[in-house]
């Protein structure tokens, strides 16, 4: 029997875990935490009773994931819950541009603007499964729906900006906008709409659902699943190189590139170690939860019913505070995301004090204290918000980046989403999971499709692992003896007539 060993306990590591079980390989999973998760963990952090979020909150790609779907993970106890309105954009005059599941009550809302919504989305929105089937995949490949794809790349490609002006509506560009900075970066580049496209299409199609208990929930199912199949798991071990894996056929990594580069060491091909070093990690996020008396006081009605609450104001104000967020600079009014979890799923509240999540957007590494800007924010579009607070709990960068190796400076995204890293991660490859050394696969947010609690980098690399099996592939072990062995043999071999 073939053996695995899967270094990351995070959705993608768990997800390559359970698809080479269900291969029949052995498998064993190894995590430095003391408890499993990565970015999907969850914790009474405010006081006792209210159940936050650490990191992941929302998981409309994890209702929409063929793999988590084709594994049933309801068996084990997963079960996804909804917010009356999905997403709310509040703006200073009152108003909101609001965002349900139904495409057409979402349109009939924008008024002047409905028509163009529903051509930028209706087809996207009942298309999505097989729009997912060629964006949850490396973008090198023969699409399977050339035609969705094509409607989804003819606005995925502009810049997010540009993508806004099909509609007049302050209320409706500040919807996309906040989708759209799900990106981390620049509204004004290219490919900046591509987030937004796929959220919003996501949202009618799957809705932004919450998973009942805390995020916690899928990891849960996924290593009980995992269980279930023969597989092991193990907390509390940091491995800092291959040497610590001797003895598996294939090794993955549900780590970053950077930590790639440390573990593999100079194991890795310089071309690959090159890229990996080249790799470029984006703006941070900085996190507070609160636990509030009576829930947000908003303005808006809609806010009060849904279940994640964008806050930046108008499109030009958000493009300003991402652009200088990408830039490097803090602004004075960050970008910041609210989500209301319990208005989907009450067990996370204790009588009438809520878990309200909530974080901003802020340079890389950056070394300051946000968590006033959160809340003036926060008060701007929710008078009388302070007054209900009752306890906090705060995440800075350094304490955000410290808890997850994998979010390099506080890039929860677990890489840039700019550029042609938007497309190729994390690096320009046929197969990005493979790492160059033989038997080891890459299998985090960093590699395609990207972030989210979806479990599709970790599928992705296990069937690049997989054939690597088939194929008789050989060990780093057996494959470091060899060049070790040929070292040896040019060095002692008796020298030639030419010689």
């Amino acid at each position: 029997m073939a053996t695995a060993v899967v270094v990351g306990s995070g959705p993608n590591g768990l997800a390559a875990a359970v698809c080479l079980a269900r291969r029949g390989v052995r498998v064993h999973v190894v995590e430095a935490a003391p408890v499993l998760g990565g970015g999907a963990r969850s914790a009474q952090v405010t006081l006792p009773g209210l159940v936050h979020d650490e990191c992941s909150a929302f998981h409309p790609a994890g209702a929409a994931s063929p793999l988590f779907r084709a594994l049933r993970l309801e068996r084990y106890g997963l079960r996804w819950r909804w917010p009356e309105i999905e997403m709310t954009h509040p703006l200073d005059s009152g108003t909101a541009g609001v965002l349900w599941r139904d495409i057409h009550r979402t349109a009939e809302a924008m008024g002047v603007d409905g028509e163009a919504w529903l051509r930028a989305f209706e087809r996207l929105g009942r298309d999505f499964d097989d729009l997912t089937a060629d964006v949850f995949r490396p973008i090198l490949h023969l699409p399977a729906h050339p035609v969705t794809l094509a409607a989804f790349a003819a606005r995925a490609v502009a810049p997010a900006t540009w993508v806004a002006r099909a509609w007049r509506r302050p209320e409706t560009r500040a919807l996309f906008a906040g989708a759209a900075a799900h990106a981390y970066g620049s509204l004004r580049a290219p490919l900046s709409a591509a987030v937004g496209v796929l959220l919003i299409a996501a949202g009618h199609a799957y809705g932004w659902p919450v998973a009942e208990g805390g995020s916690q929930a899928i990891v849960r199912a996924l290593a009980a699943l995992l269980a279930d199949l023969g597989g092991t798991v193990e907390t509390g071990v940091r491995i800092e190189s291959l040497d610590e894996l001797d003895g598996f056929d294939v090794v993955l990594l549900d780590v970053s590139p950077r930590a790639a580069l440390r573990i593999a060491g100079r194991r890795l091909p310089p071309r690959v170690a090159h890229a990996y070093r080249r790799f470029r990690y984006g703006p941070a996020a900085y996190k507070v939860d609160f636990a509030v008396a009576g829930g947000v006081p908003w303005r808006d009605e809609y806010s009060r019913r849904a279940g994640t609450v964008h806050l930046g104001g108008t499109l030009e104000e958000v493009a300003a505070a991402e652009e200088a967020v990408a830039r490097g600079r803090m602004p004075a009014r960050p970008f910041v995301l609210v989500g209301q979890q319990y208005l989907a799923d009450p067990s996370r509240s204790a009588g009438d004090l809520h878990p309200v999540w909530a974080y901003a957007h802020v340079p890389h590494g950056h070394p300051g204290n946000v968590t006033e800007l959160i809340v003036d924010q926060i008060e701007r579009f929710a008078p009388g918000f302070r007054m209900r607070v009752a306890a906090r709990h705060i995440r800075t960068v350094a304490r955000i980046s410290a808890a997850n190796p994998n979010y390099v400076g506080g890039d929860i995204a677990t890489g840039a989403m700019t550029g042609l890293q938007t497309l190729f991660r994390p690096r320009i490859a046929l197969d990005p999971y493979a790492t160059g050394v033989p038997g080891v696969f890459l299998c985090s947010a960093a590699t395609p499709p990207g972030p989210g609690v979806h479990g599709m980098c970790g599928y992705n690399a296990a069937l690049a692992a997989l054939r690597h099996l088939r194929r008789g592939g050989r060990t780093w072990r057996q494959a470091a003896r060899s060049r070790a062995y040929c070292q040896k043999t040019r060095s002692t071999r008796a020298p030639t007539a030419r010689e």
